[in-house]
Parts: C-alpha cells; sequence; structure tokens
C-alpha cells in the first residue's frame, strides 16, 4: 500500500466538457426485453450516454475543458508550468497527446508535458501526481487532462458494456497555496489484469485482420478483438470487496469520520454498486453525488466530472472530499483532502 501526503498544494479549479449527442438506454428494445431493460436501467442506473463523433478524440473534449477553465479564472497560458494528459483513448500511440494539447492551448514551450495511462482509477492517481509536481520547487501549477471516449472501444451488439460507457474530457488545475493537508492510497493487484480488457491493439496482441471481425462470444454478446470485455460479475465482487476498504483506511489514516466527511465521490460506475458500497461503510447517501443517469461510466474522467455536474456552487469554502475508485488491472485508488474555494465551472457541450 502506498501513502502519499501533501502539504500546501490543491486543487484551484475544475471544468468538464461533454459531446452533444445523447444515446438513450431506453431506446436498447433490440438488445433486451422491454420488461428486463426497464430493470437493467434501475440497477446501474444509466438512463442515457454522451457519445463523441466519431472524429472526436478524449484531446478534443479536454481541450475544450481546459479552454473553459483558463478563461472561467482567467489563467494565463504563461503560468501553467506543467500539463499531464491522463487517458485510455489518446490521440495516437507515437507521438504522445500531451505536448499536442500543450501546442493546441497555446502554452509556452516551457511547459513540461507527460502522458498517464489508466483506466477508472485514474483520475486519482493523475491527481496525485500533479500534486507531486506541484509541491517541487520550480513548478507552481500544473494542469491536468483527463478524457475518455470509451464509446470507440464498446460494441454495440454487446449487452455487457454497451448500456454502459459514456465520453468526457476533464480540467483541473493544481498549484502551490495554502491548503491542508491530502492524503492519497494507491493499491494494485495485477492478477484481475484480464477481468477488464482490450484483448488487441497493444503489441502483445497487435491487430489484424480478424481483430476487426464482429464475433459472438460464448456470453453470446458480439465483440470484435478491439473491443472492450468485462467480466461483470467479477467485477462487482472484487469492488465491493476493496472499495470499503480502501475508504475506511484513508479516514484512519487522516484521523477523519465518516460523519466529518461532506462529499464522498466515488467512480460512476453503477449505481447498485455504488449503493452497495454506501451502505456498508455506513455512509450518509445524500452526500454521494451521482451523475451516471446523465452520462454513464465515462471511466477516467468519472470523478471530476460528478465533481462538475453535481457539486457546482457547493465547493465554496472548505470542504472534506473523499474520492475513490477502482480501475482494470486492478488499481485501487482513495484520496482525502481539504478543498478551499474550488472554482467549478458549469459543464459544457462539445462544439465543433
Amino acid at each position: 500500500m502506498t501513502v502519499l501526503r501533501f502539504n500546501k498544494v490543491g486543487i484551484k479549479a475544475i471544468s468538464a466538457c461533454v459531446p452533444q449527442k445523447k444515446v438513450s438506454n431506453y431506446d436498447l428494445g433490440h438488445l433486451f426485453p422491454s420488461d428486463y431493460l426497464d430493470k437493467l436501467i434501475n440497477s446501474i442506473g444509466i438512463e442515457e450516454k454522451r457519445i463523441a463523433d466519431e472524429h472526436v478524440c478524449a484531446s478534443d473534449l479536454c481541450f475544450q475543458a481546459a479552454r473553459k477553465l483558463m478563461a472561467d479564472n482567467h489563467i494565463e497560458p504563461e503560468s501553467i508550468d506543467f500539463l499531464l494528459f491522463l487517458s485510455q483513448t489518446p490521440d495516437y500511440i507515437v507521438p504522445a497527446t500531451s505536448p499536442i494539447l500543450q501546442h493546441r492551448l497555446g502554452l509556452p514551450d516551457t511547459t513540461a508535458c507527460l502522458d498517464l495511462s489508466l483506466a477508472c482509477s485514474g483520475f486519482i492517481y493523475a491527481l496525485s501526481t500533479a500534486f507531486a509536481y506541484a509541491s517541487a520547487d520550480g513548478v507552481n501549477r500544473v494542469l491536468l487532462l483527463v478524457g475518455d471516449t470509451f464509446s470507440k472501444v464498446v460494441n454495440p451488439l454487446d449487452k455487457v458494456n454497451y448500456p454502459l460507457y459514456g465520453d468526457a474530457g476533464t480540467a483541473c488545475l493544481i498549484e502551490k497555496g495554502d491548503y491542508d493537508e491530502s492524503c492519497f492510497i494507491l493499491t494494485s493487484g495485477g492478477e484481475g489484469a484480464e477481468v477488464v480488457t482490450i484483448p488487441c491493439g497493444g503489441y502483445r496482441n497487435p491487430v489484424t485482420a480478424e481483430s476487426l471481425v464482429s464475433k459472438e462470444r460464448e456470453d453470446g454478446n458480439f465483440r470484435r478483438d478491439v473491443d472492450i470485455t468485462m467480466d461483470g460479475m467479477t467485477t462487482f465482487n472484487h469492488a465491493v470487496s476493496v472499495l470499503p476498504k480502501g475508504i475506511k483506511q484513508i479516514l484512519k489514516e487522516t484521523g477523519r469520520t465518516a460523519e466529518e466527511i461532506d462529499y464522498l465521490v466515488s467512480h460512476q460506475a453503477n449505481k447498485f454498486m455504488i449503493d452497495f458500497i454506501v451502505k456498508r461503510i455506513k455512509f450518509d447517501p445524500a452526500k454521494v453525488p451521482f451523475c451516471l443517469s446523465k452520462y454513464g461510466n465515462t471511466s477516467s474522467p468519472s470523478v471530476p466530472l460528478t465533481i462538475v455536474s453535481e457539486l457546482e456552487g457547493k465547493l465554496d469554502g472548505e470542504k472534506k472530499i473523499v474520492l475513490s475508485a477502482i480501475g482494470a488491472g486492478w488499481t485501487i485508488a482513495t484520496a482525502f483532502m481539504v478543498t478551499k474555494d474550488i472554482k467549478v465551472s458549469s459543464i459544457i457541450d462539445y462544439q465543433d
């Protein structure tokens, strides 16, 4: 277990951008009987998702989120020392996407850039990285961009995954300042690497013509080898086992109680799972924001998207917040921080 503590750095501002196109899960009658479809939507809590057009990448959504953040907070490009971009759906294998975003945003050539890659736990891992860089001498501001377009790797005939995933891009500004101590707990368990996976596309299993053919699988769903596949029950069982432990551990590490926490912002996987975890840790459900019904599971940006969607205007003054997520790998991340007047921009729709 890795425990990281930071002082005098924090989140100054946050923003998010989502595609304009809405896809309703109530329109999936061709995949599910109507009575089952209603039960499914009630269980996962996802009524609709935002889906990016074919030519729109995660970086495009992050770009517009970053421009919104910078405009709303009067942030000069020259003040950004480091740009981090985290995504499982980058523009290219080579080059990295962060330098491309640095150029598009008009940040100076003195800006350091780095790409990171993790799935649903990615934002919290990347936030700890941003805090670490912002703590260093010579770095005052870090722009953290986190986005995914998982709709591009989901087969529309896959009954397990197609109802779940939507697209989004987010931006966070992390800087030095008068902030209280924050704490991150990061763990992993690579034995679960094959539970959530895209079988082909890397150099272990390169893409072939056969990889692009949609086939019926053993579970009756259709997928290509370049589409995401997930063992849903194994994922659920592991999540409800490790996430409550992580939340309890972060409270213990920081000497806090559940009653002291203003908000628990969880990765938006599905509502049944989050409700189960909240009940297990005996946390007040009124303090657990949801944006699942509108945006679905957006993977790595789901935590910041939830903050922007549900906590705009609610983070004035000091707030005690816990962040929690599990991602493919397995990678588990939990964080505690006392936020101070975070400027939350209104969520925006992507504009060509």
